[in-house]
């Protein structure tokens, strides 16, 4: 089995610009690809996106099916066993718990004295409207529903649009309307792609027109978004799962190995890295790795073998130091710290969507149960973006206040920039208002 191992210091420029570009789709080329589908749904609306739904998942729907009914709520509920309602329930107990905590800690309005008679704050709103992106189809994500409904219902946005790939009966997934019920977001439409987004940005008969977008998409979806993004707040960007297993010495080699595929198995276009700059675990987990992988059913073994031999692997450093400058230059979606102190290590580490601590947290948990929020930022987006929280379905408004002390105090310099930036009506609002 071909397993890439990388010594970073000896890599081309190129190969490095590989690695850190690595499993974006070629969004540009899409973006051309699904105009006609953007615009057949701005003009045609419902019979846009079901005339895509019909070519792209194979399923004839009507409008009236659209939306999911309560029904359709009802008959997910009684066909799902109990134990999974129960793990379902458990896990996003632990998402409701740590996003009620991230809300308590937001100041919904505050003021400060910025001089005498001069005050300025903010005041936080939930933003009015926002579509919920729920990937389906081939398989269904129940963790993703609850991942992103549950912080929007507890910001108070009071118009929560899902939308979701029906399958090929027309159905929606019961764990994932399950999911939406115990999250209190009910609006749930079968809709997926480029159609699903098209329709969230400018509205049809059926699926409301939000403001803002969250969740992972395919390409197609994600394309959508960038396109349509003067229409829409598209979110952050989410694409092909990835993730770093940072390690020293003291790491497990066979716990490395299940920390590896646990990213793999997403898809063949993910990306999985061992960093590491001692020797003798990367060459056990090379060893360990194809037992591992052949052992995983279909298509999941394929995904790994083709993850192995692109954009996943080994990558060698000299040091933890170059191991951590690696970590940062990557800005992976999960990073995984296996050395002597986690804690320690992670003080270093500037870009990450997600920071995981020791043997005992693998990625897993973190992707259903733990709490925190397992949409992040892909490709490099690290560096600048955030793993979702409340502050995805909130909004800040600037706010001013002024008392005649505070007008004099400002006065002079105010008039002043105004005059050099050749605004003479600021100037004018300032030195000609009437006392009150």
């Amino acid at each position: 089995m071909l397993i890439n191992t990388f010594i970073w210091s000896d890599l081309s420029p190129e190969l490095k610009t590989k690695l850190l570009n690595r499993a974006q789709a070629d969004i540009s080329a899409i973006m051309e690809q699904i105009r006609p589908i953007l615009s057949d749904v701005r003009f045609n609306g419902d019979a846009g996106v079901l005339a895509y739904t019909r070519k792209h998942d194979k399923v004839d729907l009507t409008p009236a099916q659209i939306k999911v009914s309560e029904e359709e709520f009802a008959s997910a509920r009684a066909a799902l066993p109990d134990d999974l309602k129960a793990a379902i329930e458990f896990c996003a107990g632990n998402v409701r718990a740590f996003h009620a905590e991230q809300l308590r800690r937001v100041e919904k309005e505050w003021w400060y004295e910025v001089m005498p008679g001069v005050l300025a704050g903010e005041k936080v709103t939930p933003i009015d409207s926002v579509g919920l992106y729920a990937p389906g189809g081939k398989n269904s994500f129940p963790s993703s529903v609850y991942m992103l409904a549950i912080p929007a219902v507890l910001a108070g946005v009071s118009k929560i649009a899902i939308v979701t790939p029906p399958r090929r009966d027309g159905t929606a997934d019961a764990a994932a309307l399950y999911a939406a019920e115990i999250s209190g977001a009910t609006d749930v439409y079968k809709a997926g792609g480029a159609q699903a987004i098209a329709a969230l940005a400018y509205g049809t008969e059926s699926i409301p027109k939000v403001a803002k977008v969250l969740g992972p998409c395919s390409p197609y979806g994600a394309a959508a978004k960038m396109v349509l993004s003067h229409i829409i707040d598209p979110g952050m960007p989410a694409g092909p799962s990835e993730s770093i297993i940072l390690c020293d010495e003291t790491a497990d080699p066979h716990n490395t190995v299940l920390d590896l595929l646990n990213e793999m198995e997403h898809g063949p276009d993910s990306a999985a890295l061992l960093v590491t700059h001692y020797k003798p675990l990367a060459d056990a987990v090379r060893e360990l790795l194809p037992d591992a992988v052949d052992a995983l059913p279909e298509p999941q073994r394929s995904y790994c073998k083709t993850v192995l031999k692109t954009y996943g692997g080994i990558i060698l450093t000299r040091s933890l130091t170059e191991s951590l400058e690696v970590c940062n230059e990557i800005a992976t979606e999960h990073l995984l710290i296996k050395t002597k102190d986690p804690v320690e290590t992670a003080q270093f580490i500037r870009n990450a969507g997600e920071l995981l601590f020791g043997e005992n947290s693998p990625s897993t948990l973190g992707n259903y149960g733990i709490g925190i929020n397992h949409v992040l930022p892909t490709g490099g987006m690290a560096k600048s973006y955030s793993a979702t929280s409340i502050w995805d379905f909130l909004k800040r408004t600037s706010l001013a206040k002024t008392t005649a002390e505070g007008l004099e105090n400002l006065k002079g310099p105010v008039v002043k920039l105004a005059e050099y930036e050749g605004f003479p009506a600021h100037k004018n609002a300032v030195l000609d208002r009437t006392s009150s």
